[in-house]
């Protein structure tokens, strides 16, 4: 069962995927995402990043919609995404996949390392919405270099979907927000 601090996390991005804000997503939220994604590279389409890009957010969406059984025809729900969080320990590879897959997407100049711009490109392409990233930045940047990785896009990735401490810089990947108190018994 997903905690507090995975339902509001989730829920930001939720919110920011369902574009006309009916609680709903659909398959067109996933496909405008997808294209988003790939303006942020410049990725052509028909390119090899581009398939890439569409297989791994679609294949997403199949994921969520086989996970909704019982809902409106062809569209998720929040709780049928919280209910594909709770299995993702089983999912980590797709996870890291995607993880790469929207690195490269991030990655503009393709040097292996997303800057400071890049991040704030990827907001603002997820969220659809102009986005002040700087405080958000260096508390992802594990290791001061004010660069972000491969490897360190990958861990807060993955930390952001399937973690579960308040205090996991993987909680500001999509940016701000605020959390709830802990509570430590």
């Amino acid at each position: 069962m997903a905690s507090e601090l995975q339902k509001r996390k989730i829920g930001r991005v939720f919110e920011a995927l369902d574009r006309n804000a009916d609680g709903l997503l659909e398959e067109t939220d996933f496909a405008a995402l997808t294209e988003r994604w790939a303006e942020l590279g410049d990725v052509g389409p028909g390119s090899p990043e581009h398939v890439r890009l569409i297989v791994v957010m679609m294949g997403w969406w199949r994921t969520l919609l086989a996970a909704s059984a019982g809902t409106a025809l062809d569209t998720v729900t929040m709780d049928d995404v919280l209910g594909v969080i709770d299995d993702l320990g089983e999912l980590r590879n797709p996870v890291t996949a995607t993880a790469t897959t929207l690195f490269d997407a991030v990655d503009e100049d393709g040097d292996g390392l997303v800057t400071a711009t890049e991040y704030r490109r990827m907001i603002e392409a997820w969220s659809g919405r102009s986005t002040d990233t700087d405080e958000v930045f260096p508390l992802l940047d594990l290791d001061g270099d004010g660069l972000l990785s491969r490897a360190e896009f990958a861990e807060l990735w993955t930390d952001f979907w399937a973690g579960d401490d308040p205090r996991s810089p993987g909680n500001w990947v999509f940016g701000r927000f605020e959390l709830p108190v802990p509570q430590y018994q």
